[in-house]
């Protein structure tokens, strides 16, 4: 039997087809656009990511037909938070807006204002990227629209309901919405009454590893598939990365630099600390927990100084490894304001200390040490919340750089592992959980680490030199504050 993992990213479907041993068989991608019409905004097409999804997987296909006629399971992970709207009749009714749209902000604080208890019950501070703020948004500038709506979907659960007819999540993505009850893990009926919702709006709940639902006949007999398959419950892209690097138990953790950066560990219970903007979500595995320290713009940053300079994105890595670290600039990764530690929509990218006398060397030293700054910002709110790591699992994008990993490792203080396919690790892990609701395999069987490549710890030379730019970027963000503030 065979697995197929789906995995919806945020420029990217991914899917990956696995043997039952979760041995890599076939991948395959289709890039996806997103929509900026406004500042603040940010949306993509629900139907695209549904033709990508097809696309995809008929190249997967394609590529091992004998293998892609065993399938029997089908996991899907997704970019969270986005708000995807359907009517009654199943017509999506407008863009999905996604994670990193930030013009709800103002509604955080009218929904905190009406669950008082909100932070307890969510065990997260409202944040205009998750789903809720962008439905009383919703509300106030585009009424027609929230009346229509009959479901609210996240990402990945409206590829479920396009490959099943179905309406399910499960709790680890649901966690993003700010309507589900995280440590009862079940929806919230207070928190949804404030946005105007009910249950009725909402996907049925499973856990990550249960089977959920079967793929469509139509779909299986156009993919030639004779049996039926599993649709499990899937995982939000970040719990399932952690499926696919390992990081099932307390103690394990992963760092992640793709569109945006992450540093997710593992817990055994209910954790929050959403005074420093930390996520305290469901695991997608049951009765296990983690939390989790976001920024925006991770390995899009260097995207975006590659298109600036115009020069190849895998070149910059080499370039920074050769600037003056002493007396390169300063970069505040803000490009499209901040989560962990900040809660700032508002907060923008900065080059500090930039001459005339600084190369692009030196520009993309500054912006890959500014994103590791930024992941030791959200560390140390990890901490706040009792989370000490040794060590992580080093991947997305960005793990293709061992420079950056060294940075990572350093201004962080963990040593950082990086890993065969770590940039596969969401469809992967989704394949996994696709095994799990199929097999009914102890998780500690299906979710192992893959090969080590590299063991990155903090360099000790260079350790008080990053110790003195961390406290200066630390200042410079303090400093222009009330300036972002004022120039939104």
């Amino acid at each position: 039997m065979t697995f197929l993992g789906i995995d919806l990213g945020t420029s990217e479907v991914k899917v990956i087809l696995t043997d039952d041993a979760s041995t890599t068989l076939a991948t395959s991608g289709a890039r996806l656009e997103v929509s900026q019409p406004h500042p603040h905004w940010s949306e993509q097409s629900p139907q695209a990511w549904w033709q990508a999804t097809l696309d995809a997987v008929a190249a997967v296909r394609s590529a091992n037909p004998g293998a892609f006629a065993a399938l029997r399971g089908i996991g899907l992970s997704g970019q969270m938070h986005g708000a995807t709207l359907i009517d009654a009749n199943g017509a999506v009714l407008r863009p999905a807006i996604l994670w990193n749209d930030t013009r709800a902000f103002a509604e955080c604080a009218e929904l905190e204002a009406l669950v008082p208890a909100s932070r307890n019950i969510t065990g997260n501070l409202a944040m205009p990227g998750f789903t809720a703020p962008k439905l009383l948004w919703l509300a106030k500038h585009e009424p027609e629209v929230f009346r229509a709506a009959s479901k609210v979907l996240l990402p990945k659960d409206y590829l479920a309901w396009k490959l099943s007819g179905d309406f399910v999540s499960d709790m680890s993505d649901a966690s993003g919405t700010l309507w589900l009850d995280v440590a009862k893990r079940d929806w919230s009926d207070g928190m949804l009454a404030a946005t105007g919702l009910t249950r009725a709006h909402m996907p049925r709940l499973v856990e990550g590893s249960a089977p959920a639902a079967q793929l469509s006949d139509a779909l299986r007999r156009d993919w030639g598939i004779a049996g039926p398959v599993v649709l499990c419950g899937g995982a939000g892209d970040n719990a399932a990365s952690a499926i696919g690097t390992g990081v099932a138990d307390a103690g394990s953790a992963f760092l992640s630099l793709g569109t945006s950066g992450v540093l997710f560990a593992g817990t055994d219970r209910f954790a929050p600390n959403p005074a420093q903007g930390v996520h305290a979500f469901c695991h997608c595995l049951p009765a296990r927990w983690h939390q989790m320290s976001v920024i925006l713009s991770a390995a899009s940053s260097l995207g975006w100084l590659s298109k600036v300079v115009g020069r190849e994105v895998g070149i910059l890595p080499e370039l920074a490894s050769t600037a003056n670290a002493a007396t390169a600039p300063i970069f505040l990764p803000y490009l499209s304001g901040e989560r962990t530690p900040h809660n700032d929509a508002n907060a923008r990218g900065v080059f500090w200390g930039l001459t005339g006398a600084h190369s692009t060397g030196d520009l993309a030293y500054s912006v890959m040490e500014g994103v590791a700054f930024a992941m030791a910002d959200g560390y140390a709110a990890l901490q706040s919340a009792g989370t000490t790591l040794k060590s992580a699992s080093f991947i997305g994008g960005g793990s293709r750089s061992p420079f950056w990993a060294n940075l990572c490792a350093t201004a962080t203080g963990i040593t950082m592992h990086r890993h065969e396919g770590s940039d596969v690790g969401a469809a992967l892990g989704a394949a996994r959980l696709a095994r799990l609701a199929v097999t009914g395999e102890a998780v500690n069987q299906v979710c192992v680490a893959p090969p080590t490549l590299e063991s990155c710890e903090p360099d000790r030379a260079q350790a008080p030199l990053l110790a003195h730019r961390l406290a200066r970027y630390r200042s410079i963000y303090q400093a222009l504050k009330t300036s972002f503030a004022e120039s939104a």
